[in-house]
């Protein structure tokens, strides 16, 4: 379990490809390592990768081929930086919010602006996301925690400021950069909840559920 409040910004300095699957070594930058361990979990842009070897400056990580397919690391190079974050203790402060580190989607940068001191981004998220994108609401980008100031079909807008930037890979999006989102894991479960006793029914597709949302009488 992670805050999305980035704690340093890492390198991504070696990538042994094997078979469907990966390896990747990481410099870690400023990252605080003396308490990490063989088998903790750090998130890497976002998504939640096991410690499976550690250096004097950082540690080794494996992808799975799930995880290639559905995050932004399918087009991974050396050099590539990345957000880190460890894993939250029970007496950390709660600065962010509830970021699981299981990437949805990517999404893509559509436009940057700047807007006083701060900049606007807006990015497309995969159309199967857009319900769970609200105004005002939370979301996951390559694992910073972030609010969604405006929404627009499946894109929404952020607006970040100089901070924020600075301390993360923000600093390096262009329009067309692709980046890791989670959704704001409570609109899963209500989404689910919603269901009620149509729940332990078998749906295949979007318009399933839908369906038995309308026959619940949650939409009108």
């Amino acid at each position: 379990m992670f805050t999305g409040i980035v704690a340093a910004v890492g390198k991504i300095t070696a990538i042994k490809n094997n078979e469907k699957d990966m390896t990747i070594t990481v410099d870690a930058g400023g990252l605080d390592m003396h308490d990490v361990k063989l088998g903790d979990s750090i998130s890497n842009n976002g998504v939640c990768l096991t410690v499976t070897r550690l250096s004097d400056h950082g540690f080794d990580a494996d992808l799975s081929y799930e995880t290639i397919k559905l995050s932004a690391f399918s087009s991974i190079q050396t050099g590539f930086m990345i957000n880190l974050e460890k894993a939250m203790q029970m007496n950390d402060r709660f600065g962010g919010h509830i970021v699981s580190g299981h990437v949805d989607g990517v999404g893509e940068i559509t436009s940057i602006s700047p807007l006083g001191n701060a900049i606007e981004y807006w990015i497309k998220a995969p159309d199967d996301l857009a319900k769970y994108i609200a105004k005002k609401g939370s979301i996951t980008v390559d694992g910073i925690s972030l609010t969604t100031n405006d929404v627009d079909g499946a894109s929404f807008k952020l607006t970040i400021i100089p901070h924020t930037i600075s301390e993360t890979t923000m600093q390096q999006y262009v329009v067309g950069s692709k980046v890791n989102l989670e959704v704001d894991v409570i609109s899963r479960y209500l989404e689910r909840l919603m269901l009620g006793e149509h729940a332990a029914k078998t749906t295949t597709k979007q318009q399933s559920t839908m369906e038995l949302l309308a026959k619940s009488g949650f939409m009108g």
